[in-house]
């Protein structure tokens, strides 16, 4: 039996020997690799850039320089002209259908050329890709067209400016005057200006006077707003200054003919009006904030200065601040117009740091603003800051169609 079974068991090991090897599964063929197309070669594309402040050109070129490395496809032709050439190169670049892709754009000119179809209307753009909260939105009116609240944006701001008071800390010291603050009125701004008007020598010559001025846009309109004048009809349509605007135009001539805390400008005939403070000549001065550069340079630490308000006159209702932004546009002859607004979005946003800035104009990006660099509270004036509180207060300005003609600047803004 024992034999019985192992002779079983043997077959069975024979049977099991016979059987054929089992087919291998075979193992699924790699998949074709789908090709990859070659990335395309961005299009090399050339904008032409032009603006109006050679002192800027420097620093403009660093700007560019930062672009390209980003854009390495995109050539910038640049272009800085002396402010006395630019505006009427730019009128025939545009009467020939040959502006620049992107050009600066002054406030007092918006109306005028949106209203003669040669700036390229950039709502969308606007409405795509700013933040309003990332910048001084408040000032983006004034390039709205036609309707200031309502109309749309044909430029957009890369700094703004207010006019303010500059007063020598100084000579009130000397004098014994409190400081101009806010709130205070052309009563108390006359009484100042009459302590602070001085013959230094006794010669019977004055030596500084309590105010300068000599008429410009920047001097005076401040006053209008803050005696709740206007210089236009409400339509801006003609030149009709009201009765708050002419009471403040006396207020001012009698500074210089009857008070006599103010010069008569030909008295300062070889000065440059903005050389007449910092020269130590007057005490107060109100002109624009731009003028901060100027008056360091010159002023450097023989005395101490600030700015402030100006007065509030009899029939002040509300601060209103006279400030207005300095704006890029596209061109709508531009063949580029995505890549001109590209660049004009680099061009006001964080990448324009405060060495890149004008000193005292304002940069409408807020981060840079606000930053402890462009306070400089190590450097005159100590309040520069008051530049951003009074800000808030622009209010209107007189900028029309024509503005540069009525205003006396038809050969150029400046």
């Amino acid at each position: 039996m024992k034999k019985l079974f192992i002779m079983a068991m043997m077959l069975l090991v024979l049977i099991a020997g016979c059987r054929p090897a089992p087919t291998p599964t075979p193992k699924p063929a790699a998949p074709t690799p789908t090709p990859v197309p070659p990335t395309p070669t961005p299009e090399a594309i050339t904008l032409r850039y032009s603006m109006w402040d050679p002192a800027m050109e420097e620093r403009e070129r660093q700007m560019i320089a930062k672009y390209e490395a980003e854009h390495p496809n995109v050539t910038i032709e640049f272009e800085a002209l002396v402010p006395k050439d630019y505006w009427p190169k730019m009128s025939a670049l545009a009467a020939a259908g040959e502006l620049p892709d992107v050009f600066n754009m002054s406030s007092g000119f918006i109306d005028e050329w949106a209203s003669k179809g040669l700036l390229e209307n950039i709502q969308h753009y606007v409405d795509r890709d700013i933040n309003m909260d990332d910048y001084f939105a408040g000032v983006f009116s004034i390039c709205r067209y036609p309707d200031k609240e309502t109309g749309d944006m044909y430029a957009i701001p890369f700094a703004w400016v207010e006019t303010a008071l500059y007063y020598n800390v100084d000579a009130f010291d000397e004098a014994g005057v409190e400081y101009p603050k806010e709130g205070w009125t052309w009563d108390d701004f006359l009484d100042a200006a009459k302590k602070l008007t001085v013959d230094k020598d006794g010669d019977g010559t004055i030596d500084q006077y309590g105010f300068w001025f000599y008429g410009r846009y920047a001097h005076i309109e401040s006053w209008v707003y803050q005696n709740n004048g206007r210089f236009l009809n409400p339509k801006k349509t003609r030149f009709e200054p009201d009765e708050n605007a002419i009471e403040t135009l006396r207020f001012l001539n009698d500074l210089i003919h009857v008070h006599k805390v103010a010069p008569m400008p030909k008295e300062m005939e070889g000065i440059r009006q903005q050389d007449v403070f910092p020269q130590g000549l007057a005490a107060m001065w109100v002109d624009g904030v731009w003028n901060i550069a100027n008056c360091r340079d010159i002023i450097g630490d023989t005395f101490k200065w600030r700015i402030a308000p100006v007065p509030r006159g009899p029939h002040w209702k509300e601060d209103t601040a006279y400030g207005w932004s300095d704006n890029m546009a596209i061109a709508p002859t531009s063949k580029h117009k995505d890549q001109a607004w590209d660049f004009i979005k680099f061009m006001i946003g964080p990448a324009r740091t405060v060495d890149l800035l004008y000193p005292g104009k304002v940069p409408i990006y807020k981060a840079v603003a606000l930053s402890e660099e462009w306070l400089e509270k190590d450097k005159q004036p100590d309040n520069k800051g008051f530049i951003l509180e009074w800000g808030k207060h622009t209010g209107p300005t007189s900028f029309t169609p024509g503005w540069g003609e009525w205003r006396g600047y038809a050969g150029g803004l400046f």
